[in-house]
């Protein structure tokens, strides 16, 4: 019941009525919050009594949380229950699920593509999800009709779905989601205290998401390290590239490189529009 599990909630019962939306956390400040705020129909104390009848469980915990969570719910799912989760990668969650859920339920993966640099359950929106991407994961052998009635889910939420592997999944977000973090943290630690404070909006725009909460984000380091070393390494490659240039004073090359990224981010922002996916 943190900002992504109540937002979803939130989400289930304005655009599904007739589903009844339940929710857990082993934080009794929590449960109060949630409780206070409404955000889902019961709130749950024990987990395994909050998944216990029913047909969909979802995941809105840290990453490191998932393997003992899955051991710990999986003799209280009934059979046909799917479970899933939102989850930043998705190679371990697929590993964990085969290794500790009974073959009786479905797994598939969810990684809806939303969220805030804030945590917390006072955060949580019914609309967080609208207009977001969402990827679905799965493997072979992986249950049809679980996959289809999730993205029928996701859908219902406001979520443009994308399936795909694990793996994959894991490659393309450690480029576009876990590398940016990863510099957004290089810039602020290598600034010095004293002239951060003449930081203008655009060095707070680029060190936006560097205010994530430590723990999810370690989290996901952790469980994608060898994607993000990949990515760290064709960063700086063209740090190397832009840092030869100015030292020799090559304009032109300069000029090609800047150039190069404007361009690239124009078509990215111009398809992004009109795709919907930014206002």
């Amino acid at each position: 019941m943190g900002l992504l599990g109540a937002s979803v909630t939130l989400a289930v019962m304005r655009s599904l009525p007739r589903i009844r939306a339940v929710g857990y956390s082993h934080r009794a400040t929590t449960r109060k919050k949630a409780k206070e705020l409404e955000v889902a129909h019961e709130i749950y104390e024990e987990l395994a009594e909050s998944v216990q009848n029913a047909d969909l469980v979802i995941l809105a915990t840290p990453l490191s949380t998932f393997e003992d969570m899955f051991q710990e719910i999986a003799e209280h799912l009934k059979p046909g229950c799917i479970v899933t989760d939102v989850g930043s990668t998705k190679v371990h969650p697929h590993h964990w699920a085969e290794v500790h859920l009974p073959r009786h339920v479905h797994y598939i993966g969810s990684h809806p593509i939303a969220g805030s640099e804030k945590r917390g359950i006072e955060f949580a929106r019914d609309d967080l999800l609208a207009g977001a991407r969402c990827v679905l994961t799965r493997k072979a052998g992986s249950d049809e009709e679980s996959l289809l009635l999730l993205q029928w889910f996701w859908e219902t939420l406001g979520c443009t779905v994308h399936i795909m592997g694990p793996a994959e999944h894991d490659r393309t977000l450690g480029y576009v989601s876990h590398l940016p973090h990863v510099l957004a943290v290089a810039l602020v630690n290598a600034s010095d205290p004293g002239r951060l404070l003449f930081a203008g909006k655009g060095f707070i725009d680029t060190s936006r998401i560097a205010s994530g909460p430590t723990n999810i984000w370690t989290d996901i380091l952790a469980t994608n390290s060898d994607n993000v070393v990949r990515g760290i390494h064709r960063v700086v490659k063209e740090l190397l590239r832009l840092q030869t240039a100015i030292r020799a004073g090559n304009i032109k090359q300069v000029e090609k490189l800047l150039e190069q990224a404007r361009s690239r981010r124009a078509e990215l922002i111009d398809y992004k529009i009109r795709n919907k996916e930014l206002l």
